[in-house]
């Protein structure tokens, strides 16, 4: 499991009818949605119903008119709003859970499908528990300044598919907090999710201040553009992101984007292979490497560099991937077949260029779901493509260095830099190199560890502005400065 901060896992039993309630409330009628599929078995999970630009302008227009009786309740209650959420989504768990396992097909169990709700009904917590003061600037006898932080108004969030309900809680809670409304676009890949989510979540909010529009594209980018949104918040594609940069101009959105990243972990001499082991491990592979901040390129120092190999390989035979309703699963598969041929294109790549596989990279084409087997890849050197180009699934390279400038040097090489590693026991040595990496966020002897108390975002191609804790509330806010 990784460590640091992480939600309570949920692990409460439910009956299962109210699994076929939840997914019937979402259902569109008869013969007007579109069906979704299990990327583990291929079989269908349910019908999304498939919203066009009129039913974005009404979710618009809805949102415009909630909105200023939501601002003029004030912090305190809405925090309180927050908290009746967290609260229903906390009874509806298990169902949630058990949908988003079939839609996305990460597992039930481990840092997957349950870990996520449990994320979702944490970060609304911590959200609505944030403190957020006026800050008196200046105040020396003859002038007084404060600066306070007044609600944006409509908030446009489009999500992913690697995380949808979580990454979907991140950009609703504190936009709501805040004094938002909120209209949110969920990936095409996994809408329903997005829209049991919603709904739960809806029980404890007044009418049209949140809504989800389970559009296409177009939908997505009207949004980017429509005129009374007055801020952006993506998750995604740094094409996708430059996208809607471009779109939001006309309008001088305010903009948070969260983009690709493709994160390195460097390994220093005096490292213990075996005691960093399995965090590296979780720090790749968690949500089967489907993370934006996952550690995707691995430098180790050449003293140690077959050593951990090794110990890598061991703690990597011993996950066990398969359908996310199994139980003792803790890896899926790949989401959808694009994300597939992406991996095993890289993969291919790189035995081509004669690197090593000590693990995996032979995937059983004849077994139904797109699972692409737990794979390590050793002895390449920095610009072959699975190192240089963001593989988001269950492949590792690991990268030899021989001088800790080499390994920064690496490391920054690409034009991306979300999230970054060290690992050492020597945590002054480890800090002094995590200082000259180029990411948004470097961990010391962990990967991808978010808190909702800590600001997170990216550098670089990555991205700009930052969520959670005090600094992202802010950044849905527009400061206001009262002098006098």
């Amino acid at each position: 499991m990784p460590t640091g901060w992480r939600p309570c896992l949920l692990e409460v039993e439910y009956p299962l009818e109210t699994y076929d309630a939840l997914l019937a409330s979402i259902a569109p009628a008869a013969g007007t949605g579109r069906t979704i599929f299990d990327p583990a078995t291929g079989e269908a999970v349910g019908d999304a119903p498939i919203h066009d630009l009129d039913h974005l302008e009404n979710a618009v227009a809805a949102a415009v008119a909630a909105q200023p009786a939501w601002a003029a309740l004030g912090h305190e209650a809405r925090s309180a709003a927050l908290l009746k959420a967290a609260n229903a989504v906390e009874r509806s768990a298990e169902e949630l859970a058990q949908l988003l396992s079939r839609e996305q097909g990460k597992p039930l169990n481990g840092p997957n499908a349950r870990f996520e709700v449990g994320a979702c009904v944490a970060w609304l917590r911590a959200t609505a528990g944030l403190p957020l003061e006026p800050e008196t600037l200046v105040d020396d006898g003859e002038t007084r300044a404060e600066l306070h932080y007044r609600p944006i108004g409509v908030v446009g969030a489009i999500g992913p598919w690697n995380w949808p309900m979580m990454i979907t809680v991140w950009q609703l809670a504190p936009a709501l907090r805040m004094g938002n409304a909120v209209v949110v676009k969920p990936s095409e890949y996994t809408p329903l999710s997005v829209l049991a989510l919603v709904k739960v979540i809806n029980e404890e909010l007044p009418e049209g201040l949140l809504a989800v529009v389970s559009g296409d594209r177009n939908v997505g980018a009207r949004l980017a553009e429509h005129p009374a949104v007055g801020k952006v918040m993506f998750t995604g594609s740094t094409t996708t992101g430059k996208a809607i940069i471009r779109s939001s101009a006309d309008t001088v959105k305010r903009l948070t984007l969260e983009l690709g990243g493709n994160d390195a972990g460097i390994v220093l001499p005096d490292a213990d292979p075996q005691a960093i082991a399995q965090d590296i491990f979780w720090g790749a592979f968690i949500n089967t490497g489907q993370t934006c901040a996952a550690l995707k390129r691995l430098y180790v120092h050449e003293d140690i560099y077959d050593a951990v190999c090794d110990e890598l390989t061991n703690v990597a035979k011993a996950m066990p991937m398969g359908n996310g309703l199994d139980e003792n699963n803790v890896l899926g598969p790949l989401q959808n077949q694009a994300q597939y041929d992406v991996v095993a294109n890289l993969v291919e790549a790189a035995k081509a260029s004669g690197a090593r596989i000590l693990l995996g990279g032979n995937p059983d084409t004849d077994q139904p779901g797109y699972f692409y087997p737990t794979t390590l890849v050793a002895d390449m050197d920095n610009g072959n493509p699975l190192v240089a180009e963001e593989q988001f699934g269950p492949a590792l390279p690991i990268i030899r260095y021989s001088t800790i400038d080499e390994a920064v040097e690496k490391a920054n090489g690409l034009d991306v830099g979300l999230g970054a590693s060290v690992w050492s026991p020597d945590l002054q040595a480890a800090r002094d190199v995590a200082a000259r990496l180029q990411a948004g966020t470097v961990w010391i002897n962990r990967h991808g560890a978010v808190d909702p108390r800590i600001p997170f975002g990216g550098a670089k191609q990555s991205g700009y502005g930052v969520e959670f804790g005090v600094e992202g509330l802010k950044a849905l806010g527009v400061p206001q400065v009262i002098n006098g």
